[in-house]
């Protein structure tokens, strides 16, 4: 019988009272991991409640005191990484070395948050006006919860509860349910690293779960990543209620190739963005844009393409592992047969993919199409699969403006050997992070991640110093010492003297 996965509340790791569960199932093989119970609505309050009361003595704790236990907690990490890996790996289907990878961009956010004592300086000016100084005090917001996908089960959680805690806030965190197990292990080390009873809650469960987070009043912080209805949604219930918000979102992330771009960068660039992670990732590259005659490399792209096959996690000539769900993946044939349907070129079918010793599995092969135009569905919408499209266009002003028409604003890329069109082109791209000769341009986590437009709705983004402001207020005093009684009568102006 597969084990019931147990929540975390109050420091100890308790079996739900709820009868509501989900089996976890191994992407490739269908096997049950394990069940994850969906968390009472007294079993929300219990755990808010631990984390309201918590935050009272957790945010007296000296800076470099948590800056400490973020120090303890990443060698943990960094110890464990391959058995979290591993975890990651049966549930989520990545291949070892991409679930090693998902693990160590955690890591390095955690390492960043060991700098927390600098991150919270406050600023201070002397002599504002006369003997007044202004000086300023960073402080934490009290009980914050992150909703978390499944597609980064280790590296996103790593995103939100380190920083926020290191802060000085206390925290609730409601992992995808799909794949809960990864982020119970990263716990579990947190309480190995000496964590107080209360900092940190883990609450499973599905909507009902996440409304119920979203509508506490004990709750003052959300960080959400997920799709953008679900988004939009968690956006504005956030909002409602007086929250802070950060909802990242969707995305449909394209790189243009020119001319004068080294041709064999672009095509291992362009295959690994696309099919990396199986395509399940909010910065993959899904549309390339070739301008002029560079759209003479399809063909070599394509070939590239038919030589990675997707495979079992401990499979060390897999490219990739399986979708996380047959749901997902009959979504994705779906847009591959509209593709088709609606006239675009498939030059590369992966609808069929078989994989053998695991002929259940979520599999779906690499897929290109050409000819691709903005008003197909495979182009309006993100398939969040191993496919990758390609269009056309004369200029790099073409390649600009069908970027900047999208809705979306996560990532995009430029792969040339010109700096003046890279300059052109990171100056007028409306994308929030953006590569140039790098296909996936993820900040390292002294930067934040920066999606733009409906990739991004809320205000401060994910770790770095945006951060930092999202999870803390701003105090300002503004203070005057007598030595003896002043004089000239109250003063009836707003003017400091």
């Amino acid at each position: 019988m597969a084990e019931r996965l147990p929540l975390f509340i109050g420091g100890k790791f308790t079996h739900s009272e709820s009868n509501e569960t989900l089996a976890v199932h191994d992407p490739a093989t269908q096997e049950v991991l394990s069940e994850v119970p969906f968390a009472s609505r007294k079993e929300i309050d219990e755990a808010v409640a631990s984390a309201r009361s918590t935050f009272v003595t957790w945010r007296e704790t000296p800076t470099p005191e948590r800056a400490r236990l973020m120090l303890r907690y990443q060698d943990l990490l960094k110890q464990h990484q391959n058995d979290i890996a591993k975890t990651l790996s049966r549930e989520t289907g990545k291949t070892f070395a991409d679930a090693q990878g998902d693990v160590w961009r955690g890591i390095e956010v955690v390492e960043h948050a060991c700098n927390i004592a600098s991150l919270m300086m406050g600023e201070t000016v002397e002599n504002v006006a006369g003997r007044i100084d202004t000086y300023s005090y960073t402080q934490p917001l009290g009980v914050c919860v992150g909703v978390t996908p499944f597609n980064f089960p280790a590296m996103i959680p790593l995103w939100m509860f380190p920083l926020a805690v290191a802060c000085g806030n206390t925290f609730v965190l409601k992992p995808s349910e799909q794949d809960p197990m990864t982020p119970n292990r990263l716990t579990e080390l947190f309480v190995e690293a000496g964590a107080p009873d209360g900092v940190l809650q883990v609450i499973h469960g599905g909507k009902e779960q996440v409304n119920a987070l979203l509508t506490h009043p004990d709750v003052r912080a959300i960080s959400f990543v997920g799709s953008v209805p679900v988004a939009q949604h968690v956006y504005r219930i956030g909002t409602q209620h007086l929250k802070r918000v950060q909802a990242m979102a969707g995305a449909k992330n394209h790189m243009v190739v020119m001319p004068d771009a080294n041709k064999d960068q672009v095509i291992n660039s362009l295959v690994g963005a696309s099919c990396g992670a199986a395509g399940q990732r909010c910065m993959a590259i899904s549309v390339a844009v070739f301008v002029g005659e560079a759209a003479n490399w399809i063909p070599e792209v394509r070939d590239a393409m038919a030589t990675v096959r997707p495979g079992a996690w401990d499979d060390d000539g897999a490219g990739y592992g399986p979708q996380i769900t047959p749901q997902a993946k009959q979504r994705i044939l779906g847009f591959i047969d509209a593709g088709k349907q609606e006239g675009a070129d498939c030059l590369l079918d992966g609808s069929d993919c078989q994989v053998e010793g695991y002929p259940n599995g979520n599999w779906v092969g690499p897929t290109l199409f050409s000819n691709v135009s903005m008003d197909m569905s495979v182009y309006k919408e993100e398939i969040f699969g191993p496919v990758l499209l390609c269009a056309q266009t004369d200029s790099l002003d073409g390649a600009i403006g069908m970027i900047n028409a999208n809705p979306f604003g996560n990532g995009t890329s430029i792969f040339t050997s010109s700096g003046g069109a890279a300059r052109k082109f990171q100056h007028e791209i409306e994308v929030g992070q953006v590569g140039i000769n790098i296909p996936i341009p993820v900040p390292l986590p002294f930067f934040s991640f920066t999606g733009w437009r409906q990739s991004f709705f809320g205000d401060q983004h994910a770790y770095g110093k945006q951060a930092v402001k999202f999870y803390t207020e701003t105090k300002t005093v503004t203070a005057r010492w007598f030595d003896e009684a002043p004089a000239g009568g109250p003063n009836m102006t707003i003017k400091l003297c």
